[in-house]
């Protein structure tokens, strides 16, 4: 339902993923779990399905997506003939491991953010290697999942909370109840340390682990 895929965050990348939605170029510009945003050629209209892949680790990442909104942001592109324009687009199928490769990517990208933030803050270049948590976060959804837990932070103090809800709080994140505990307890610590982008992208991390797999 369209509601239901407006609760995923997007990462917002730096540089854009060129992409082939069905035979033509295409720039992705923000992605998440349940969806991108991508800049093409052409007018669309809401509804309408393609094929959306790209190259992650050498491998294909391959989507059957389907067009939620859309706009025409130039008249003209490079090609002097054809409008450009950015649409929003929800993931419906993945072909063969897409999905696991697009987990791998928003965690990789997430981890490397987080990781410079820490060490920008702390004045040198070196990584905090508990950034590298996050590629762990997820799978755990591979498992039977018992339930979730909830991890608010009040103050200088975090509440864990059993919850049967995957929904990401404002003052915390939401993980699947099969979470490694040690990881976790890092997680906290970077979560504590992040500015406020830097905890909506943690948040969003953790959306890999309550989300149906």
């Amino acid at each position: 339902m369209l509601h239901d895929r407006r609760e995923f965050q997007r990462l917002k990348l730096a540089k854009p993923i060129l992409a082939t939605m069905d035979s033509a170029n295409a720039l992705i510009l923000d992605i998440g779990i349940a969806g991108a945003y991508i800049e093409h050629y052409g007018a669309v209209q809401p509804g309408h399905r393609f094929q959306l892949k790209f190259r992650w680790q050498a491998s294909d990442v391959e989507f059957t997506s389907e067009i939620v909104r859309t706009q025409v942001v130039r008249q003209y592109g490079g090609d002097g003939k054809s409008a450009v324009s950015h649409s929003g687009a929800h993931f419906v199928t993945p072909v063969g491991n897409a999905t696991a490769l697009l987990e791998d990517l928003i965690a990789s990208f997430v981890g490397r953010i987080l990781a410079a933030q820490r060490a920008n803050a702390a004045g040198d270049g070196s990584i905090d290697s508990s950034a590298v948590i996050l590629s762990s976060v997820g799978a755990a959804r591979r498992k039977r999942t018992l339930g979730y837990v909830s991890y608010r932070l009040r103050g200088t103090s975090w509440w864990r909370v059993p919850t049967d809800s995957p929904h990401q709080p404002e003052d915390g994140f939401t993980v699947s109840a099969w979470e490694d505990e040690h990881e976790l307890e890092s997680l906290c610590r970077t979560y504590e340390e992040a500015d406020e982008e830097g905890r909506r992208l943690i948040r969003m991390v953790a959306e890999l682990s309550v989300r149906p797999a």
